[in-house]
């Protein structure tokens, strides 16, 4: 028996956890990966060492990192939702009760990071300081806390980490999450509340977990027991990665310890750890980044990686790969070898085990804050790290939650959408807001398209004289079908449908037929899990699937211009539904077609088809109008009204009446 290639391993990842159980129950051999599935796994490989060649390069001196590191800052904060920063208001703190530790006290509080968003948090206070003492902002990780319809919030389930620091002279904040706070919010809009609207907003709740550590710091400088120049952050599992987060965005943390909450592109895409983990882990990747680049942010404030080795959702090798990419940043500048472990403040910390929190690992963070905050190298004594207290006992909301709590639906708001089209009053006010709306397509929606305009189209014919293949990348070939053969001198036109063959064609005519990847023949195995997770990879990319569905659009309309016999026809782009949007949009980018005609076409990418971050630049029915410009558009629709835009200014610019129909559908 050969073994497996690379490809196919890969895909067995992607393709065969789903079946494997019910075949093995039954004692079948698990299915071999279809063609689809190993061309979608070599895909995925390919893009992400893509990515990953780009990271941390040309990095060769401090002076290198000083002048990028400003633009990754910014990069991060654009990809959290949160560049321009929310306004700073007022936070509302309230403490609703005390309650009384061995050598501490532990103050219940709330406080607004925005209006209605509300934190629910627990600070833990020394007892008889004299004077100012170093704190940590401890995040949770995903370990709720509840009693029947009641939430304690994970603050509760991780206080003996707070224990310990209270008990041996730091201030210690631990900040309930969004989704598992006492007022509960959401994680998992892609991961399984099908909210894929959440990419074409911008919005992700790893913005919000970010925000509110940025708010807990403020309030921390609020507080004459706190040390501003000497404040930490720590966390494990999500709440290593809220770390990493207030770490990369927020200067104000000097020293930093993520426990396993973070490794790398190739963990999460080829080898499927974004399976494991829900949508608050990641930044919406709009410039297609791999995880180095947020840790090397930490640089040059001492950061110490804490991970098990046998972890399965931030598994070792990535985190070692991560873990050498910044070393490398750190080591800048240095003239003798700046991987030598002394000659850096950055360390990484290996303990035995699985995806859990060992004394090792404690010990480990303990140690790391004493040097750095305290100057301290003493040994650590674990014996104060318990928990004291019931959950009631730290609830900060006994008496109900708050009626203006947002909380349970910050996705609408939290992200601000572009502002509402106005009908443009002239010719040259409409080419300005065009030009501007196409430049936003291109900078925050599209830049996972290739750059070198995907490589030749190697268009063949296949056994059958009706069929064609075409690569749309070098890892995605696709298959134009015709309703005829394709001969020269035979039809007046060319109508090609986005999607499967579906109907009777006029003898006028010829029809080709193209289903972009992951529809129709080019479909990939999987149940509705698989499929959901297969999209969530196309997010890290900096994609989506219906990205990548309008480049295999374009990459068609270039195939039919070069095939002999059709290059001379005009094209009629043919589709209808969530597809309509696709081709909608594939239409903008290539030369005109002789008309685009449309059906069912959602009138908001609320609805779909999901692009990163089109709503922060415009919506479906500007686009409509952009498209209207560059050829005849026929849309039939349910909703006339919902296309008023592109109406008014069809005639708002004097374009001839043919240029934009808009028909109700029967």
């Amino acid at each position: 028996m050969k073994p497996l290639t690379p490809a196919v391993a890969s895909a067995l990842c992607l393709v065969l956890v789903a079946r494997a159980a019910p075949a093995l129950a039954e004692g079948a051999p698990a299915a071999a990966p279809s063609p689809a599935d190993v061309a979608l796994a070599d895909y995925f490989r390919v893009e992400t060492d893509r990515i990953a060649a780009d990271c941390l390069k040309d990095l060769y001196t401090p002076q290198d990192w000083e002048s990028r590191r400003p633009e990754l800052r910014k990069q991060l904060l654009k990809m959290l939702g949160l560049d321009p920063l929310p306004e700073k208001t007022d936070l509302k703190a309230t403490v609703t009760g005390t309650v009384d530790g061995p050598a501490f006290t532990v103050e219940n509080l709330h406080f607004q990071s925005r209006p209605g968003l509300y934190v629910t948090a627990n600070l833990y206070v020394p007892r008889h300081l004299d004077k100012p003492a170093p704190a940590v902002l401890y995040v949770c990780g995903h370990s709720p806390v509840k009693k029947g319809n009641v939430s304690y919030g994970n603050k509760t389930f991780y206080q003996h980490h707070a224990a310990w620091f209270a008990s041996n002279g730091y201030v210690c904040l631990v900040l309930d999450t969004l989704q598992l706070g006492e007022i509960e919010g959401i994680h998992h809009g892609t991961y399984k509340e099908n909210m894929w609207w959440w990419l074409s907003r911008g919005y992700t709740p790893a913005g919000v977990e970010a925000w509110n550590c940025v708010r807990a710091l403020d309030y921390l400088q609020t507080r004459k027991e706190v040390d501003a120049a000497r404040i930490g952050v720590t966390g494990r599992s999500g709440g290593g990665a809220y770390s990493w987060w207030i770490t990369a965005i927020d200067d104000r943390i000097k020293v930093a310890v993520p426990v396993a909450g973070i490794t790398d592109l190739h963990n999460h895409v080829v080898d499927g750890c974004v399976e494991g983990h829900c949508d608050c882990m990641f930044f919406v990747n709009t410039y297609r980044w791999d995880y180095p680049a947020v840790a090397a942010l930490a640089f040059p404030r001492p950061l110490l990686i804490a991970n098990c080795d046998k972890d399965s959702i931030f598994p070792l090798d990535g985190v070692s790969r991560l873990y050498w990419k910044v070393r490398g940043v750190y080591g800048l500048g240095k003239q003798d070898d700046p991987y030598h472990p002394l000659k850096a403040d950055v360390g990484l910390q290996v303990s035995e085990g699985g995806h859990v929190d060992s004394p090792e690992l404690q010990v480990a963070a303990f140690r790391w804050f004493n040097r750095h905050l305290k100057g301290s190298d003493d040994p650590i004594d674990l014996s104060a790290a318990k928990k004291n207290f019931d959950p009631d006992q730290l609830r900060v909301f006994k008496d109900g939650l708050p009626a203006d709590a947002i909380n349970a639906h910050i996705h609408d708001t939290f992200v601000p959408m572009a502002p509402p089209a106005k009908v443009p009053e002239s010719a040259e006010s409409w080419a300005k807001q065009r030009d501007a709306w196409m430049a936003g397509l291109k900078d925050k929606c599209f830049r996972g398209w290739p750059e070198d305009g995907g490589g030749p189209l190697r268009v063949r014919q296949l056994a059958s004289s009706r069929e064609y293949e075409f690569t749309s990348q070098p890892e995605v070939r696709l298959r134009l079908s015709f309703s005829a053969p394709p001969e020269a001198g035979q039809p007046r036109r060319l109508v090609l449908h986005v999607g499967e063959p579906d109907g009777e064609t006029a003898p006028s005519e010829l029809t080709a037929w193209v289903a972009p990847r992951g529809t129709g023949s080019a479909a990939w195995s999987g149940d509705e899990k698989k499929q959901t997770q297969i999209r969530r990879r196309f997010m890290l990319l900096g994609q989506t699937l219906e990205g990548m569905q309008a480049w295999d659009v374009r990459r068609a309309i270039q195939a039919v211009r070069s095939m002999p016999a059709t290059k001379d026809l005009p094209i009629t782009l043919e589709a209808s539904g969530a597809t309509a949007g696709v081709a909608l949009y594939a239409s903008l980018f290539e030369p005109p077609v002789a008309a685009l005609d449309l059906r069912d076409l959602p009138a908001s990418h609320m609805q779909g088809p999901h692009f990163l971050n089109v709503l922060r630049v415009l919506d479906v029915p500007q686009a409509l109008t952009m498209a209207a410009e560059r050829q005849p558009v026929r849309l039939v629709t349910s909703e006339p009204a919902r296309w008023t835009f592109a109406i008014e200014t069809a005639k708002a610019l004097g374009w001839p009446s043919g240029q934009l129909e808009v028909k109700s559908a029967e």
